[in-house]
């Protein structure tokens, strides 16, 4: 099918290059704007506590106040607030007020109960039009309540600035945009410099780039299609997710076929004639590796958290857009271009070394696999054991984005000045089950007291709010650490079994807020790996079967995928844990490292797998199958491992943890899966189990079958001694 699909293309190459052009113009032109979301509590589904009591929330307090910012106050000089400060602070109030900023509702006063205990501080709560904090749009308004309150605070002793969670919207924005920018600039420079050092071309160095920006722009068109028609709701990490799986992934299929193409123009093919070998030999493992990457993205369908409901899709259209241009816009441009001027002014592309390296190292595995195996697979196995010192946490605001932005200062300060819990309290919302009946008010001050000796609560207030029909209360609880802390979330366990278990009679209770919302993702995060994980294990495997035509290679492959998972787990957990001393790794990391590592990663040991099969049809023994498999496949693997898990430490410069710790471990991951698994582990257990690992598709490859007499050994083709 390839050979014909390649065949196509090279006799209508311009046909091909100009419809992915109109393509990408005419699907960015009509694709709607992808817009992020930063509501936690958007990505879980309705049935989990924590979204039932927003839900009662709303519905019996709908003109209740939340606070969508907070603008703190303190002298300049770090001393207490005295008289003259007060006053200015409500000159900034009121200026605020008659500013009349576009969704903001309310700005109370600085009151008594609004001051830190020591004096130094003092907030102001602003609240916005309802549900409307997380809304892209609260950002521009925090953003000209943030100049304006500076501008009225110019010429006093006071220093202002503007936290909560609109504040937070706007610095997570203008960190994801330079973090986009660094991440984008970084990749492109990582691309041209290692495909310039390889191929020794400057053409060659720029043409994945080109190629890629046409069809990235069709792949965020359709992304953006998608996310619309079927309410996908993306947090902020898509888009610099997006811009490395396009240029990785679309720079991993291009050198799969740039280093196949060169090796058919050595074997004395003429150009069109190479491509269309090229396309024929590669394009299947093209397909195949793109399937495992796109199956694994797909089953994230199944998750309960809208982010990685969204992103799974999402990278799934990108991979197949990938895919689908690796055999047919890049074909078609290699077939324009003459080969001295694509490899020009290097001439070292006419004749494969004697002496490569990989000739040696395939040498290696060919004659030692038994210690090849031994020693990749120990080193994958002792990394994993360190992944049992993994801890998550669920701070994703200050995870996001550096700690210097203001509203990640104005939280640390609020949990330093006031209390800990203080930055966002917890709500229980009792509820009477009676229709028409009301909350009985003694009943109500016995359930307040019990509230208040659950472990890790350090203060309920003892007047509840009730709503206009007295049938619901909402009773707020300051627990003593802080809302994103493993300890806040460990005491909403508590918090709910006395919640519910000393409900009055004829009440029904909930616990809300943004730390029981990180409870119930805990929660929906375990359950995603209990059932996400082997759904696609298992379809992964079968694309894996119906490639190599074997039930047993696929067992071993996923093996040694897993034991790269479990590796790279324990790796960040080391250098993120132990050696930075982080309370933990953001939640959402290991599904980051199942996507990437997993999912992309399965792409080497298909690479290799299939030319260790295809080198075994040859008529090659197993062991000398898996030698030219190295010897051919592993500069292809090397070359793309290395772009790849560059591309993904560009994260490292976006600045803030949670880009870091994904850069970090996807980075190593990669190189775990390219450099250990891929290269050795995997072609040296298949040169060990022999024509095993082929049953039951052994019988076709010649010396192979089980009565077959042993095959001679075909010599290799013109360019490969």
């Amino acid at each position: 099918m390839f050979h014909r699909i390649g065949h196509f293309v090279v006799r209508r190459a311009w046909w091909v290059i100009v419809g992915w052009l109109v393509a990408a113009v005419a699907i960015i032109a009509t694709a709607p704007t992808l817009t992020a979301q930063t509501d936690e509590s958007a990505f879980l589904p309705k049935h989990y506590e924590s979204i039932q009591a927003a839900q009662v929330q709303e519905k019996a307090f709908p003109a209740n106040f939340t606070p969508a910012a907070m603008v703190l106050f303190e002298r300049t000089d770090g001393g207490k607030l005295d008289a003259a400060d007060t006053a200015a602070m409500g000159k900034v109030v009121q200026g605020l007020t008659d500013k009349h900023v576009k969704m903001v509702e309310t700005i109370l006063p600085v009151s008594e109960q609004s001051t830190s205990k020591d004096g130094r501080y003092a907030l102001s709560m602003v609240g916005m039009e309802k549900n409307s904090a997380h809304k892209p749009e609260a950002a521009d308004s925090a953003k000209e309540l943030r100049d304006e309150a500076k501008k009225l605070a110019e010429g006093t002793n006071l220093k202002v600035q503007l936290g909560g969670q609109a504040a937070q919207n706007l610095d997570q924005q203008d960190s994801s945009k330079l973090a986009n920018m660094l991440i984008g600039v970084g990749t492109i420079v990582i691309i041209l410099l290692t495909l310039g050092i390889i191929f020794r071309s400057p053409i060659i160095a720029l043409l994945p780039v080109l190629s890629i920006f046409v069809f990235s722009m069709v792949a965020n068109g359709l992304i953006a299609d998608a996310s619309k028609a079927f309410g996908l709701k993306a947090d902020s990490s898509v888009s610099a997710i997006l811009i490395i799986v396009l240029f990785g992934v679309g720079t991993d299929y291009f050198l799969f076929l740039m280093f196949r193409y060169r090796e058919r123009l050595r074997a004395g093919d003429d150009r069109k004639e190479a491509v269309v070998n090229a396309v024929g030999r590669v394009g299947e493992a093209i397909a195949s590796a793109a399937g495992a990457v796109i199956v694994a993205f797909s089953v994230l369908v199944l998750s309960s958290l809208g982010m990685f409901k969204a992103l799974g899709p999402s990278l799934a259209i990108a991979v197949f857009v990938t895919a689908l241009a690796s055999v047919t816009l890049v074909p078609a441009i290699l077939s324009l271009i003459p080969e001295k001027v694509l490899f020009w002014p290097s001439k070292a592309w006419r004749i494969e070394p004697e002496n490569a390296r990989f000739a040696a190292l395939g040498r290696t595995v060919e004659r030692k696999p038994l210690l090849v195996t031994l020693v990749s697979g120990a080193l994958l196995v002792v990394l994993s054991l360190a992944a049992f010192g993994y801890k998550g946490t669920f701070d994703l605001a200050s995870g996001s984005m550096p700690k210097t932005k203001e509203s990640m200062v104005v939280q640390d300060t609020l949990m330093t000045a006031f209390s800990a819990g203080a930055a966002d309290p917890s709500h229980i919302y009792l509820t009477s089950t009676k229709e028409g009946a009301k909350l009985d008010a003694s009943a109500l001050t016995g359930y307040v007291a019990e509230l208040g000796k659950v472990p890790g609560v350090a203060q309920v207030v003892p007047q509840p709010h009730l709503s206009q029909d007295g049938a619901t209360a909402d009773i707020t609880v300051m627990l003593k650490d802080a809302p994103a802390t493993n300890r806040a979330i460990d005491s909403i366990d508590g918090l709910r079994k006395v919640a519910h278990g000393s409900a009055p009679q004829g009440t029904e209770a909930y616990v809300g807020g943004i730390t029981s919302v990180y409870k119930d993702i805990n929660t929906a995060m375990a359950r995603d790996y209990s059932l996400v994980f082997p759904v696609a294990a298992l379809l992964i495997m079968l694309i894996l079967a119906l490639l190599l035509r074997s039930i047993v290679a696929p067992w071993y492959l996923m093996a040694a995928v897993g034991l790269g998972f479990g590796a790279t787990v324990g790796a960040t957990s080391l250098v993120f844990q132990r050696f930075q001393g982080e309370p933990g790794l953001m939640f959402m990391l290991p599904m980051f490292i199942y996507l990437f590592v997993v999912a992309i990663g399965t792409d080497y040991n298909i690479l290799m797998i299939a030319r260790l099969r295809e080198e075994a049809a040859e008529g090659h023994s197993p062991r000398k199958a898996a030698g030219l498999a190295m010897r051919h496949g592993g500069p292809t693997v090397a070359a793309a491992g290395s772009i790849l898990a560059l591309t993904f430490a560009t994260m490292l410069l976006a600045g803030n943890s949670l880009f870091s710790q994904i850069g970090f471990s996807v980075a190593f991951g990669i190189a775990v899966s390219a450099f250990v698994m891929a290269m050795f582990f995997t072609p040296a257990l298949t040169a060990l189990l022999g024509r095993a690992a082929w049953w039951p598709g052994h019988s076709g490859l010649p010396g192979h079958a089980e009565d077959a007499p042993a095959a001679t050994v075909a010599p290799e083709p013109a360019g490969r001694r």
